[in-house]
């Protein structure tokens, strides 16, 4: 095991976690690290709180009398769970937390372009967040999470609606600088030898994202900004009763929130392209498809908000051409899957808990893209509209392929944040325990919705509450799932074994510095190669993890002869 490289095998007591201490070093530090960490922490700390209200109204979805809120808190209770959960977890989840941690790293750069600036970011994310609590303590919101007019100018916005429009004013910024930092930084910060075709895919993939996250957003505020500016100045923008035009709102709205949906999905899909090469051993197939599908999927997804809006009363004309486009995106996502299916074919597959959670995101995302095309369809989505088929279809590709491809981020990278290993037995269980719930959870409302269960409804007709049953049931378990990563995950902080620099064997650079990294993440500018090249990758019982061995003479990059 000579000829090591110099970051990998490092130990070194000194890292971005021990270098200073205190709160305000935290609070005010530029490091891109610390600040990931910190997007980590309070992003899952909304995502316990969105939990919250997931788990009341599914306990309330038992029956079809009241069981433990009336229909107005009910009301609150979905709302407050779809906003808490779209626009402070799965929207800023991966490329906040992840991506400000391992981007920099896995670049081969010591930060972000603009440290300053993704502080600020934060801070606004921080400051948004605090806004939407506060609309919780004014008597919530009860529009539902897309905030439709005239609804949410014609009843609760002086209580609760105006604070939270507020709150994703302010988060739009913080996405916004974000974007713009991720995007400055792959193209500025690049150490020689890293072109963009060895850019790993989850930097692709951030890329993508970043560009969303720029052009996109920017309409969201716009809009929200009008809501805000209709409601203090009784101007008529979308309220009918002044003139509006309500339609229009839904248009702003989704030529946003559509292509937000790629902001979660495309850094998931990030995450899995890196997973499923580490833990098959084995060079990721077709990187060039997998990498312009995502710049295909970034571009495709600003064409097909209006497939929310079949149903408006848009022309016909426009409404085929949008269903014609909707299926376009199908296009680039398919190119993903059977790449990481080939990936897989042959390999040395390592069933460890980020393998587990990365192989669930494809049978998951697998049932939320096919069933997406019954959506896409004009003749089929005019009766699923509005109906729990869409609550399941968006969950299996929102709440299931997003948030377990976070989950899956989070185990793999794990042991280089925190610098500890965690119970990979419990792992495995909280991965059955979260994949059983998230299927029995959500499959029931397949049905619910080609029966007629309207979305949003608190009584319902009798017949349907055995699929409710399921469905809430499902909840529990994920939600025991979920207790019991955060239990194993702490758990770690405390009694894990130390981790080695590089325990799963990755080929990119943010598995040459030390577990976790220094605070300027690499002594020396890295060596740059073919980042999913394992053929010098060997594994080192002595410290069980994976050092960086010398290549054998004539070897290529891709392992052959």
């Amino acid at each position: 095991m000579s000829a090591m490289d110099p970051g990998i095998g490092r130990v070194d007591g000194d890292n971005y976690l021990n270098r200073t201490s205190g709160i305000l070093s935290w609070l005010l530090t530029i490091d891109h690290k610390r600040i990931g960490v910190m997007y980590l922490v309070a992003i899952l700390g909304a995502f316990f709180l969105g939990g919250v209200f997931a788990i009341l109204v599914r306990t309330e979805l038992l029956s079809p009398e009241r069981v433990i809120v009336d229909a107005d808190y009910y009301n609150k209770l979905f709302t407050l769970h779809g906003a808490v959960m779209t626009f402070l977890v799965i929207i800023p989840g991966i490329p906040a937390a992840l991506g400000n941690f391992v981007l920099p790293i896995m670049l081969g750069a010591k930060d972000l372009a603009f440290p300053k600036i993704n502080l600020a970011s934060f801070h606004l994310w921080v400051l948004g967040a605090v806004l939407a609590v506060v609309s919780i303590v004014m008597g919530s919101v009860d529009t539902g999470w897309t905030f439709y007019v005239p609804y949410a100018t014609t009843t609760t916005i002086g209580g609760g609606v105006l604070p939270i429009l507020i709150g994703v004013f302010v988060l739009g910024f913080s996405s916004i600088f974000t974007g713009l930092n991720f995007i400055v930084t792959i193209h500025k910060l690049r150490p020689p030898g890293m072109t963009w075709f060895r850019l790993p895919l989850f930097l692709w993939a951030l890329y993508a994202t970043a560009v969303i996250q720029i052009l996109a957003t920017p309409v969201l505020a716009i809009t929200v900004l009008l809501l805000m500016v209709e409601y203090g100045l009784n101007i008529g923008i979308f309220n009918p009763a002044m003139g509006g035009d309500p339609v229009l709102y839904q248009h702003f709205f989704w030529f946003y929130s559509h292509p937000a949906v790629y902001i979660m999905i495309l850094p998931a899909m990030g995450v899995v392209s890196e997973i499923i090469s580490i833990f098959s051993r084995k060079h990721i197939f077709g990187y060039t498809f997998i990498a312009f599908s995502s710049i295909a999927i970034a571009i495709f997804g600003f064409f097909v908000w209006g497939h929310h809006m079949f149903v408006s009363g848009q022309s016909t004309m426009l409404t085929a051409i949008f269903s014609l486009l909707t299926y376009s995106v199908s296009i680039p996502s398919a190119v993903k899957v059977f790449n990481w299916l080939a990936t897989m074919h042959g390999g040395s597959i390592s069933l460890r808990t980020p393998m587990l959670y990365a192989l669930a995101f494809i049978f998951i995302f697998g049932i939320g893209g096919l069933t997406g095309l019954f959506l896409g369809a004009l003749a089929t989505d005019v009766h699923l509209h509005d109906s729990y088929f869409v609550v399941a279809h968006f969950h299996y590709v929102m709440m299931g392929s997003t948030l377990l491809a976070m989950i899956a981020g989070i185990h793999h990278w794990w042991p280089k944040m925190t610098g500890r290993m965690y119970n990979e037995t419990a792992g495995i269980i909280a991965w059955a325990l979260v994949f059983i719930g998230t299927n029995l959870t959500f499959f029931p409302q397949f049905f619910l919705g080609t029966h007629g269960m309207p979305r949003r409804y608190y009584h319902y007709q009798p017949e349907f509450q055995f699929l409710h049953i399921l469905s809430s049931v499902g909840s529990y378990l994920m939600a025991a799932g979920f207790v019991l990563t955060a239990i194993y995950l702490l758990h770690s902080l405390f009694e894990g074994r130390r981790a080695p620099a590089n325990p799963w064997g990755g080929a990119t650079l943010d598995w040459q510095c030390s577990s976790p990294p220094p605070t300027e993440n690499f002594a020396s500018t890295p060596t740059v190669g073919d980042p999913y090249d394992y053929d010098d990758i060997q594994y080192d019982p002595q410290i069980d993890g994976y050092v960086k061995t010398a290549r054998l003479p004539g070897k290529t990059a891709r392992g052959g002869h």
